[in-house]
């Protein structure tokens, strides 16, 4: 029988530092994370998490250890318990609230102040993205790991700036998401060796790689951007401006500046650069 441990790493070098923790590759049958107060390596047996791999003879840090807080954020009922589950099914583990929009995601982790708070990336009102923004200014402390249903190197980097410090595909295992939590309730980052090429390519590139397209963070106001995501998912002007408590001659004004500057003449034109950029869903 092959041996499938995960080796859990701490403080691994990044490409132009010695000392500071950095992005991961994952090798065949092993998984590399940073290591809960361990130096250099920590053997993670199969089918325990990282906490559940310290010596039995280690009771003081046992009794020690205090209550991870997690808060859950996505639209979809099924998804949201369904994490649930898996969250609570390990000690000292507790889901502090939820929510289903990233607006109401906001809200809550400015109250709750949640050690880690799990985001589904396209929620309605406000995207996941704006929201981690928005979570990491109110509550620094606060971890925030975004879900995605599939991989985009933009919104990857879009992620990364937004201050989140962990991503996972929702078609990952049950065992990347454990990983994850334990690896940011650490203040580590966590991402899966797609999104860790990505973000590697992107620290080496230098000049020899093709300019990125400017992204939407860096041409739109805040603002702007929760308009385009209320137009695209098919809010009037008149709903949008009731909704931001604003007038409508605002949001025709930000509207028309959204079109300009994306470059976009149609609604129609509108939505599908929002799906495209995991604004909204399809």
């Amino acid at each position: 029988m092959r041996d499938e441990r995960i080796l859990a790493y701490r403080n691994l070098p990044s490409p132009n530092s010695s000392d500071t923790a950095a992005p991961f590759h994952c090798q065949s049958n092993s998984l590399c994370i940073p290591a809960l107060g361990s130096h250099n390596i920590r053997v993670v047996q199969p089918g325990k998490s990282v906490h559940q791999s310290w010596p039995s003879g280690n009771e003081d840090r046992e009794r020690h250890m205090k209550t991870l807080r997690i808060m859950i954020a996505d639209d979809h009922d099924l998804m949201r318990r369904g994490i649930k589950g898996l969250l609570l099914s390990h000690p000292n583990w507790e889901v502090c609230g939820e929510a289903q929009t990233g607006r109401e995601a906001v809200v809550k982790a400015e109250q709750l102040k949640p050690d880690i708070v799990i985001l589904d990336i396209s929620m309605p009102d406000l995207n996941g993205v704006e929201a981690a923004r928005r979570i990491r200014k109110a509550s620094e402390n606060t971890e925030v790991l975004i879900l995605s249903a599939h991989y985009s190197d933009q919104l990857i980097r879009e992620i990364v700036e937004a201050g989140a410090r962990g991503y996972i595909v929702k078609s990952d295992s049950d065992r990347d998401l454990v990983i994850a939590v334990e690896t940011l309730a650490n203040h580590k980052p966590f991402f899966t060796p797609r999104a860790t090429e990505v973000i590697l390519g992107n620290f080496n590139a230098g000049g020899a790689r093709a300019k990125i397209p400017e992204e939407i963070r860096d041409r739109l106001t805040s603002r702007e951007r929760e308009i385009v995501q209320l137009l695209a998912e098919g809010k009037s002007s008149k709903e949008v401006a009731t909704f931001l408590c604003i007038s409508v001659k605002t949001v025709e004004t930000h509207r028309a500046n959204i079109m300009r500057k994306l470059q976009l003449h149609t609604v129609t034109e509108l939505v599908r650069y929002a799906v495209r950029n995991q604004i909204i869903e399809p």
